[in-house]
């Protein structure tokens, strides 16, 4: 299939398009070194212990300008900004992007917005669905996918998957020698140009990886403000660009995460009659309901709000979100809603979840209409709670994460030297969901940084070059192993 887009990108070729596409710019040069200044051989990399693995592998001039380009681009989509803000520039960035990773060999292999038609989903969250009825809405967030070498099978290639659209909020852009500050320095712009750093230090060092070994990087929008990736990564995944390793780049202290959760949204919403503050009793009082609710909630869904067993918040955990009805003080709000998020490991703690809040809402408003039922001012709130209370979903039915394959874990482990994540401390939610059912594929969570400690969504976000550079070693590691596996039997050992 020949993707093109409406803005003058050329027309980008998809894996079944074969390797004709590639480019002068593609093909690999004398500038595939490793380090600036170092050669390719042992010793090329910084930091490098008895293994001979790289422990930093430094960014070059060219990388590191790169990253302040990308960073002085907005590119934070409208589910974060608000449909009257500037379009993002995230077309851009993807462009700069492509350009620095051709200069190491990779191909663009598709650069476009999403047909509508990908939302046509029950799992797509409400708030997506709302936004795309401006056909602007898409058209200003497309995705791009990169390879390096030829059309080889998901066996012999390794995915990257990497966001950069990012947050709302402008911050200020710099590097004092020592950090990178930014929108994105993170979460994910940062990790990002990594990236293509450690791509470049293990060309180096193994001829075979973009030969016989193939790498695809996902670089997509819709990550951030809630879409879960439903535009973004998961039309890529279901087009076939995945790999038989596969590495989402999210900040998790250089520790490989092999679980994902997933999130579903609950509105409780009243929908009754306003009133006059002259005579409050005549309405429905949205405020005193959900208030009650609110609280009878977050006691009744306590108990499964400790993270779960060690499978890392395999039970569930329940955070009770934003109350509104009204802003005024002279009158009574007769609607109202209430928000949940219900963040679940596994479908048997989603299933579980959801059963429990129906259960703790319908006893919640039966106690309701006790407590409040003899008042002058809540009586009719009270007869009536139930009629006017609804549950609804902005969210639900998202898959999970739990990567069980051991090959991919022993090759990062033992081979590349990258620590697993502790397998109790709980993970979170990322893209990486929807390489749940994706067959002989072993899926990662993998970055430099922390999302709180790098400030991630916060003021101040910050990323360390020694970071970054530690992130570069660590993609080193993991190809220079995955090629080694490869070029040493026909396929990886594990499942096909």
């Amino acid at each position: 299939m020949i993707a093109s887009t409406t803005s003058g990108d050329r027309t980008l070729r998809d894996p079944a398009a074969g390797d004709k596409a590639a480019t002068s710019a593609g093909r690999p040069g004398a500038d595939a070194t490793v380090a600036p200044g170092g050669g390719a051989g042992r010793g090329a990399c910084d930091g490098e212990g008895g293994t001979g693995l790289p422990a930093r592998v430094p960014l070059t001039p060219a990388e590191r300008a790169l990253l302040l380009t990308l960073l002085r681009l907005p590119t934070a989509g409208p589910l974060e900004t608000g449909p009257d803000a500037p379009p993002p520039r995230l077309r851009d960035a993807q462009r700069e992007y492509l350009r620095a990773a051709a200069a190491i060999g990779f191909r663009g292999l598709w650069h476009a917005a999403p047909a509508a038609d990908v939302l046509d989903r029950d799992d797509v969250p409400e708030p997506v669905r709302a936004a795309a009825e401006d056909p602007a809405f898409l058209e200003q967030q497309p995705s791009l996918v990169l390879r390096l070498g030829p059309d080889l099978p998901p066996a012999r290639t390794v995915m990257f998957n990497v966001h950069l659209d990012t947050v709302a909020g402008w911050q200020p852009v710099g590097f004092d020698g020592t950090c990178f500050t930014g929108r994105g320095a993170i979460d994910a712009k940062g990790p990002a140009v990594a990236l293509l750093a450690g791509v470049r230090a293990a060309r180096a060092l193994r001829p075979a990886l973009g030969r016989d070994v193939a790498v695809l990087i996902q670089a997509v929008a819709g990550e951030e403000g809630g879409a879960m990736g439903v535009f973004g990564t998961r039309p890529l995944v279901e087009r076939g660009f995945v790999g038989r390793l596969n590495v989402f780049c999210e900040p998790t202290g250089l520790r490989f995460l092999t679980r994902s959760t997933a999130a579903m949204t609950a509105r409780i919403s009243v929908h009754g009659a306003d009133a006059i503050d002259d005579r409050p009793g005549e309405g429905h009082n949205a405020t005193v309901l959900l208030g009650y609710l609110a609280q009878h909630l977050a006691h009744a869904l306590d108990r499964r709000g400790d993270g779960g067993d060690e499978g890392g918040g395999d039970e569930g955990t329940v955070c009770v979100a934003g109350l509104h009805t009204g802003t005024l003080h002279n009158r009574v709000y007769g609607s109202g809603s209430l928000l949940l998020n219900l963040a679940y490991g596994s479908p048997r703690a989603a299933r579980r979840l959801e059963r429990d809040l129906r259960a703790a809402l319908a006893d919640g408003l039966a106690e309701f209409a006790s407590r409040f039922g003899g008042t002058a001012l809540f009586a009719r709130t009270a007869a009536e709670a139930a009629r006017v209370t609804r549950l609804e979903w902005v969210k639900r039915g998202l898959p999970v994460l739990d990567d069980q394959d051991e090959w991919g874990h022993a090759l990062l482990r033992d081979r590349a030297g990258i620590s697993p994540w502790p397998p109790g401390e709980p993970g979170f939610t990322c893209d990486a969901i929807w390489m749940a059912n994706v067959p002989g594929a072993c899926t990662v969570i993998l970055g430099p940084g922390d999302l709180a400690g790098n400030h991630a969504h916060a003021d101040g976000e910050f990323a360390r070059v020694g970071e970054l550079e530690a992130f570069a070693a660590a993609v080193t590691r993991l190809l220079l192993a995955f090629t080694d596996d490869v070029t040493s039997a026909t396929e990886p050992t594990g499942p096909p």
